[in-house]
């Protein structure tokens, strides 16, 4: 998923902006659970984009670690039947000098319920 947003530590990242790329990776047994052709006994992916499309266009932070950490939280607890979900988060334009294509950040998480 890639989105337009205002995150980052100086000025210039905040008023201009840059492009992020989100991956996730959901863990959930589809073949113990999903029997049939029914959309409600599984997750969504179109329920997946927009979640994560509303937290990072209502949101902005300093580090792409805690927007990485607090869209984590945000999906777990909005997809409980997943056991486990895996982000990347990817940032580019990030004012470093050297040579480089992006920054990623993965992180990891478990549902306490499963």
């Amino acid at each position: 998923m890639t989105f337009y947003t205002y995150n980052g530590v100086f000025d210039e990242e905040k008023k201009l902006g840059q492009k992020i790329e989100v991956d996730v990776s959901i863990d959930f047994p589809i073949e113990d659970v999903v029997k049939n052709d029914d959309l409600n006994t599984t997750i969504s992916y179109v329920n997946v984009f927009n979640v994560v499309k509303e937290f990072v266009k209502n949101n902005s932070f300093n580090l792409i670690e805690s927007l990485a950490n607090n869209l984590l939280s945000n999906l777990l607890n909005e997809f409980k039947k997943a056991r486990l979900i895996t982000l990347k988060v990817r940032k580019y334009s990030v004012p470093i000098n050297g040579i480089f294509d992006d920054v990623e950040i993965e992180v990891s998480g478990k549902n306490l319920c499963q």
